[in-house]
């Protein structure tokens, strides 16, 4: 066996150890068990999270780095990957139409988890010699539960060292420009297309360069530009296949429902395969309890910690209820999940919008998945940066960067499933520390937004 099927297989045998019923139970019982401890309470503000993002309540002296509305969309280009695009296809043809109904869960339960991480991001953040102020999971189990919990900490910093390196997105993209673009015009062919790959990563990794020498401050002014078009762009596009196929809206939510509890679209039948595909991917896409888009929320310039807790659970219903409904929606009216065998990840999704737009499909998706791409692994460098000066001090930002730019170029030629096994072992690794410690420190949410919620009923 070659070494890079040795890789390949020892990643995904490591991502189907994590992603195992313990790391269900944890994200999914987590979710629950904050649903309950806040008494459903952030779920009835959604109207006053909006109300923040739209920057109302925020003073110019508040401590932070960048506004409620940068930090959202900072943690929204990290989730607003192509975990909705690809990671929904590879859902679909490896789970079935039922996963998604398992994603829906683990986002309706991600927005009270992801309302406690956050809270604990900005109530327990860092402050460096340079006067910045970060946030985390390495930061909450440090400052809130103390240094005896270091190996925790330095857990989730390593695995995320890992997991924020931008090999999925890279191959992705890659991927796709060369079915869309290099293979029509004879640029590369489907058997060599290693210079192909080399050539247009390079280019992808030195806009990157570009990007990230601003750092915070350029990440969220870029994201807070290319997010919101993102997301208008792929609605108005999922609307016009809804509009196309109708009459088969409720079929496919039928559809959808009762694969969620029999897995008969899965090879073998199995149930336990769709429900862990769904929550593995859920997960994936929105990232709650993983813990990375806590660190850009922990840099929102707010006092009060409950009030990027209230911006950062709107992540969930953005990212998978909405932006991954439209990809499943997408794939499954249109059939392509069925017909194109052959066809894996973001190839798929392509497959479904060239056969309604047979013209400027493909072309629309390949723009979509390039912004989607830049703002993830620019927003994926930050968290990876953090996480190395965390661990090594300053010294951990000279090497991480040229170590991400290099993995950049890599990613796009090595194989998708060693790509995935890799990043889905990470993000469940990941999780493991952050869970334990939002659990841990729930009752210092539970109190202070007990106070918050009072105070804002007293002003209203």
């Amino acid at each position: 066996m070659a070494f890079p099927e040795v890789l390949e297989t020892f990643f995904n045998r490591w991502a189907d150890l994590m992603w195992g019923t313990p790391l269900v139970v944890l994200l999914v019982g987590g979710g629950l068990y904050f649903m309950i401890h806040s008494a459903f309470r952030p779920y009835r503000y959604f109207g006053h999270a909006i109300n923040l993002v739209l920057g109302k309540y925020s003073l110019k002296d508040d401590p932070g780095s960048i506004p409620h509305a940068q930090a959202l969309s900072t943690a929204l280009s990290g989730t607003l990957g192509l975990g909705n695009i690809a990671g929904v296809a590879i859902a679909i043809s490896v789970g079935g139409p039922g996963s998604i109904f398992w994603m829906w869960v683990t986002a309706i339960v991600g927005v009270s988890t992801k309302f406690y991480t956050a809270s604990l991001s900005v109530m327990y953040r860092h402050q460096d010699l340079n006067g910045q102020i970060y946030g985390g999971p390495m930061y909450v189990i440090m400052n809130g539960m103390g240094k005896k919990w270091y190996p925790l900490a330095a857990l989730f910093a390593g695995a995320c060292m890992i997991g924020a390196l931008p090999v999925f997105q890279a191959n992705q993209f890659v991927q796709l420009l060369r079915d869309v673009v290099a293979q029509p015009l004879n640029l590369a062919s489907q058997d060599n297309h290693f210079i192909f790959d080399l050539f247009v990563s390079s280019g992808v990794a030195f806009l990157v360069f570009i990007i990230i020498r601003g750092k915070i401050y350029s990440i969220g002014s870029f994201a807070v530009k290319a997010v919101p078009l993102m997301v208008v762009a792929y609605l108005f596009m999922t609307f016009i296949v809804v509009g196309t196929h109708f009459d088969k809206v409720l079929s496919v939510f039928r559809l959808i429902i009762t694969d969620a509890f029999s897995g008969s679209a899965v090879a073998g039948g199995s149930l336990a395969t769709v429900i862990m595909i769904g929550v593995r991917r859920g997960a994936f896409s929105n990232e709650a309890g993983i813990g990375t888009e806590s660190m850009a929320h922990g840099t929102a310039k707010t006092r009060e910690p409950i009030r990027e807790g209230l911006v950062a659970m709107l992540g969930p219903v953005i990212d998978t209820l909405i932006m991954c409904t439209c990809t499943a929606f997408i794939i499954l009216l249109t059939g392509v999940w069925q017909t194109a065998e052959d066809s894996y990840g973001v190839t798929l999704t392509m497959l479904a919008l060239k056969s309604i737009f047979p013209i400027f499909g493909q072309y629309f998706l390949l723009f979509m998945v390039g912004l989607l791409s830049l703002s993830t692994m620019v927003t994926m460098w930050f968290y990876g940066i953090r996480s190395a000066v965390f661990l090594f001090g300053a010294r951990g930002e000279s090497f991480y960067t040229p170590i991400y730019l290099a993995l950049l170029v890599a990613g796009s030629v090595v194989s998708l499933d060693l790509v995935n096994g890799l990043i889905l072992a990470t993000f469940a690794t990941m999780a493991i520390p952050t869970m334990i410690s939002a659990i841990y420190l729930s009752p210092k949410v539970k109190a202070a937004s007990r106070k918050y919620f009072q105070n804002l009923g007293a002003e209203s």
